[in-house]
């Protein structure tokens, strides 16, 4: 890993700039009102931006300013009505259940509405720690309300300094997470190399970059100021996502038989060029993604330009000492790489000259666009809400195991001497996810974390006195723990156990052994009743749901094929719909990879047909590969490839897709015999035997340059690709059935 390199990227992420903004948003009113000995009243007044702050996910202005005022409202009127009931323990015990159980529900809107939800749940939590009456339950609310104004205006500010500073750290983010692809996809040109694990971290890449993707999709095609307005700097963050999913598009095209190219190239040390090439491309991506990160320009390096014309002088020098008639596919093979990486290098040297964000390159002309083709939109109506009242819906379910829970955590911190008990209802309500697998994640991540943080506190503490040191350092766990709190829970709840003790010491440095012991116990009790509640009330399992995932992705994998195949019959390509259905291809196989992973953390004795899942996940993975390769030759597919020969081949693989379908859905697949109609399957390969046959005299004479040649190079490499979709149908057809039989 190049540290140096993460380093820089993580200081330019939005992640870090989110830490900074959320400490200095919560942090300020404190310093300040204490300044003033008004500490209590500035640290009421950070809870409040506390709570919005939760809100503050990355996303389009709009919706981020709709987030924050309705949080401010609903914090607000929930510290009034929590103000009045709190010393009545009956009614608190009753209204806890009802606020826990519509705040966790509302989650079925969005991971926004997810937050709104934890953001007023956390209020409910906050306001056990003291009992106000009369005016002062106004004033706290009050004090609250202003620090949830405060820190919206404070971001408010902040946007109108740097409006696309978000976006492009996101776009850089997806560029980089690009570049990780292509890491994955240079292991498999080294020799001896586990093709099994290759390809999972290939996957794995692939959906990263997939969730990178989305979060750039929604900032520029959902932000006004991007995609309406003709500002320069919009444009090329617009052409700079299109080009980067185009980039991402071929890089995913050139997907070989490797092992029987390594069998044939491995001793000529040519793979190994290749794949420091693609390596070095990698690099450059790397750069242009931390450029963007960081509103600097990138410069390419020339020299890839000549390694690219060396590596095209090996092959032919290749091609005149080992080419002949039994090798002739391998070579073309391997001249389709080279080929795929000259188009990346090319498509990386524009990304570089969009970092300078130069005037001339905004007025470059933009493709037509319809941003309703790359977003999707939450369904905000009521009825979604009553339609996931069931036990068949996980959000339901989730929300009744936090409702319990959270009422056993209140009743322990009321029947039990233990301090700080709202550390319980706190630790409940953060670590109980939807999801067992997460759950389990987060209760481990939690526990661990809260006694790391505690520990290296009690460190800090006993060597470190000085106050402006202490606060100093705090600050700093403050800016980690929220930068991390996307990416590694853990180290995010090992500083926010740090800061929590250091802020309660400068509070009352005497109490500071009281809140060390109570943070781990009343963690350690919040963990257990997690642990417990996921069990008792069990979400749904992954293998009750996955077959949902699979149909989707086998369907949008065929649509996808369907679009590009037809090309190839006459159909006009075009670039748009191409880009939508790769797109709705992409985020179907990152969600059931995402919902096979997840059973893999579940009980063993809840996954079920894992094999035949697993086998489903490569296979969709190779189909969806297959098909970018083909979409590739389509967009600069030649009038002597398009012929009606190919039809066969679509109409079966279709089928057989289509079939796969309708027995995970349980329908009673199409007919059979339709699929045995194969008698014009072998028309490609005539073609092709001819034009081998043709070639393979050429080379005995000793011809190594020829029309057969061009011909015979691209029509084998787009034959090829057809072929394997139609056998990776066929495979996914027959795991279907057994997935079907096993059931």
């Amino acid at each position: 890993m190049d540290y140096l390199k993460e380093y820089r990227s993580f200081i330019n992420s939005h992640y870090l700039s989110e830490g900074v903004r959320k400490t200095v948003g919560i942090l300020l009113p404190a310093l300040i009102m204490g300044h003033f000995n008004l500490l209590l009243i500035g640290m009421t007044i950070s809870l409040g931006a506390l709570c919005v702050s939760i809100t503050d996910n990355p996303g389009p202005i709009h919706h981020r300013v709709n987030g924050f005022i309705v949080c401010n409202i609903i914090i607000f009127l929930l510290a009034i009505i929590t103000g009045f009931i709190n010393h009545i323990h009956w009614l608190f015990a009753l209204l806890l259940p009802l606020f826990c159980f519509f705040f966790s529900m509302i989650g079925v809107y969005g991971a926004r509405a997810t937050s709104l939800g934890i953001a007023a749940l956390l209020v409910i939590i906050l306001q056990t720690l003291h009992r106000y009456d009369g005016l002062d339950i106004l004033y706290n609310s009050l004090y609250l309300l202003a620090g949830g104004v405060w820190y919206f205006l404070l971001c408010m500010v902040l946007y109108s300094f740097r409006p696309y500073k978000l976006t492009q750290q996101a776009l850089g983010d997806y560029v980089r997470s690009t570049a990780d692809y292509l890491r994955a996809k240079a292991s498999l040109y080294i020799d001896d190399v586990d093709y099994n694990k290759s390809n999972e971290q290939l996957l794995n890449t692939q959906i990263e970059a997939q969730h990178k993707q989305d979060l750039a999709t929604e900032l520029i095609f959902k932000t006004r100021n991007i995609v309406k307005e003709s500002t320069v700097t919009g444009r090329i963050l617009v052409m700079a996502y299109l080009d980067t999913t185009d980039l991402f598009e071929t890089s995913m095209s050139s997907h070989q038989d490797y092992k029987k190219l390594q069998d044939y190239f491995g001793k000529t040390g040519i793979l190994k060029e290749y794949r420091e090439l693609i390596l070095l491309l990698a690099d450059e991506l790397d750069e242009i993604g931390i450029a963007l990160q960081g509103g600097r320009r990138s410069v390419y390096n020339e020299n890839i330009d000549a390694i690219i014309l060396n590596e095209r002088e090996h092959l032919q020098q290749l091609r005149l000492s080992v080419l002949d008639a039994a090798n002739v596919d391998v070579f073309i093979s391997l001249k389709h790489i080279l080929d795929s990486i000259d188009d990346i290098a090319t498509r990386i040297r524009t990304l570089h000259q969009y970092t300078s964000y130069d005037k001339k390159l905004g007025r470059k002309k933009l493709q037509s666009i319809d941003p309703e083709d790359f977003i999707s939109h939450q369904e905000m109506q009521p009825k979604l809400f009553f339609d996931n009242l069931s036990f068949r819906s996980n959000i339901f379910r989730h929300s009744l195991r936090i409702t319990l829970a959270a009422l056993t955590a209140y009743l322990i911190g009321q029947l039990f001497p233990i301090g700080h008990s709202y550390w319980i209802l706190l630790t409940v309500v953060i670590i109980l996810k939807p999801g067992y697998s997460l759950t389990k994640k987060r209760n481990y991540q939690r526990l661990t974390g809260t006694l790391i943080g505690a520990a290296i506190g009690a460190l800090f503490l006993y060597f470190i006195k000085d106050h402006a040191s202490i606060l100093i350092f705090l600050a700093i766990c403050m800016i980690g723990a929220y930068s991390f709190i996307r990416t590694n829970y853990l180290i995010s709840v090992t500083l926010i156990t740090l800061y929590v003790l250091l802020m309660f010491h400068l509070l009352d440095a005497k109490d500071f052994k009281t809140i060390f012991t109570d943070r781990i116990i009343d963690s350690s009790i919040g963990s257990i009743l997690a642990f417990v509640f996921s069990y008792l009330l069990s979400p749904i399992w992954e293998h009750e749901r996955i077959n949902q995932f699979i149909s989707r992705v086998i369907d949008d994998n065929r649509k996808y094929y369907q679009l590009i195949a037809s090309v190839f019959t006459g159909t006009p390509y075009s670039k748009t719909e191409t880009r939508v259905a790769r797109k709705n291809s992409l985020v179907s196989l990152a969600n059931f990879s995402d919902a096979f992973n997840q059973m893999l953390s579940e009980p063993k004795s809840k996954q079920k047909n894992i094999l035949q899942i697993h086998q489903l996940v490569v296979s969709n993975h190779m189909l969806t590969s297959h098909i970018a390769t083909l979409a590739y030759y389509a967009d600069k597919l030649q009038t002597d490839y398009v012929m009606d020969d190919y039809a066969a081949l679509i109409i079966l693989s279709r089928s057989y897709m289509e079939r796969a379908v309708q027995l995970i859905e349980d329908k009673e697949p199409i007919a059979e015999n339709i699929l045995t109609d194969q008698s014009q399957v072998r028309l490609l390969d005539k073609r092709i035997n001819t034009l081998m046959h043709i070639r393979q005299e050429e080379l005995k004479q000793g011809k190594i340059e020829s029309e057969t040649r061009r011909i015979l190079s691209q029509f084998k490499s787009i034959t090829d690709q057809f072929y394997f979709i139609y056998k990776i149908s066929i495979d996914i057809e027959k795991i279907s059935l057994k997935l079907k039989d096993a059931a």
